[in-house]
């Protein structure tokens, strides 16, 4: 959901003729235009897209694969991970397949309904990536400035509340967007200029008063990455205190190790956010398809990057990994 307010406002004609006129008896159906101003180029687009794409698939399902077998593995930050990776793998599976398919066939058409269910699954597991990104800083808070008890608060089943929780969170927040998207009137250009259903590009196609789901978007935007982002503050604050209260360099050094991966995850995952704020918001000389592409990126990079952030930066995971292919090999 909180991506929806950094796209793009370019809008084109229906493309094979058609009627933008119709009425809304029935449900209209969409055309995805891809990347505006770069059709020409989509084949060549398609291959990063693609690679990306490929080596996000890949590495999210060894990573499940990796600590699911290693009971070494079943740990609370593990079991973190293993909802971070399940989450990219449904960011990449719910929008990459349809935009490959534009790049490729010009299959650019799509009916109400499966945008919408496109729409809700892409802005829902948004939400409930940032969620757990909040839930690994504080497993690392309770990791650096309560060793002793780390076992005891981090409970198995605390992670699955903290993992419902997760859920609920987004479903609730993302819920109602498909219905009132449902019943607005789209009486005008069915283009939606993009490459997948995202929340404000369709809002932008109706014919009606749409200040509520701009002020909605605006109020989940809020709750997600201001609050979301200011309690991971909070914990890598409070971190830091510990970490420099050590006596030695090197107890400091091995203590802010273990926060090393969990800094690059949430880099990976808010500057995108953050840089495409920033250039929505004064970038009004910005080229449409730079929105789109920096949208996109932000879709595509962080799964593709969190599997080899924790691979590289994870001894356990890498260890496990080099095993697996090494027992392979002969």
């Amino acid at each position: 959901m909180f991506v929806s307010k950094f796209s793009s406002s370019l809008e084109m004609e229906a493309p094979y003729g058609h009627n933008t006129s119709a009425s809304n008896v029935d449900p209209p159906v969409f055309f995805l235009s891809g990347i505006p101003g770069l059709e020409d180029f989509h084949t060549w687009i398609s291959i990063p897209f693609c690679s990306v794409f490929t080596v996000a698939i890949l590495g999210n399902t060894l990573l499940l694969y990796v600590i699911k077998t290693d009971v070494t593995l079943h740990k609370p930050m593990f079991s973190f991970l293993s909802m971070l990776a399940s989450i990219d793998l449904v960011l990449s599976l719910t929008t990459m397949p349809k935009t490959l398919c534009i790049f490729w066939f010009q299959d650019r058409k799509i009916s109400l309904d499966a945008c919408l269910v496109q729409m809700f699954l892409l802005h829902t597991f948004a939400i409930m990536e940032s969620a757990v990104l909040l839930a690994m800083a504080f497993d690392r808070y309770i990791a650096i400035c309560h060793p002793l008890r780390y076992n005891t608060i981090l409970t198995r089943s605390l992670i699955i509340k903290v993992g419902l929780m997760a859920l609920v969170r987004a479903v609730l927040l993302m819920s109602p967007l498909p219905f009132l998207l449902r019943w607005l009137p789209y009486c005008g250009s069915h283009v939606i200029s993009h490459c997948f259903c995202e929340h404000m590009a369709v809002v932008r196609l109706a014919c009606s008063n749409t200040r509520f789901n701009n002020i909605y978007g605006i109020i989940v935007a809020f709750l997600v990455v201001v609050l979301d982002l200011t309690f991971i503050s909070l914990s890598y604050a409070k971190i830091l205190r510990a970490v420099f209260s050590l006596a030695s360099k090197d107890e400091q050094l091995k203590a802010f190790g273990t926060c090393i991966s969990h800094l690059c995850a949430i880099l990976v995952f808010y500057t995108p956010v953050i840089l495409s704020s920033i250039i929505h918001r004064f970038g009004h000389h910005v080229a449409p398809h730079i929105h789109i592409l920096l949208t996109n990126f932000y879709l595509l990079f962080p799964p593709m990057m969190n599997p080899i952030i924790y691979g590289v930066k994870t001894k356990q995971i890498r260890d496990r990994v080099l095993h697996l292919f090494h027992r392979k090999s002969f």
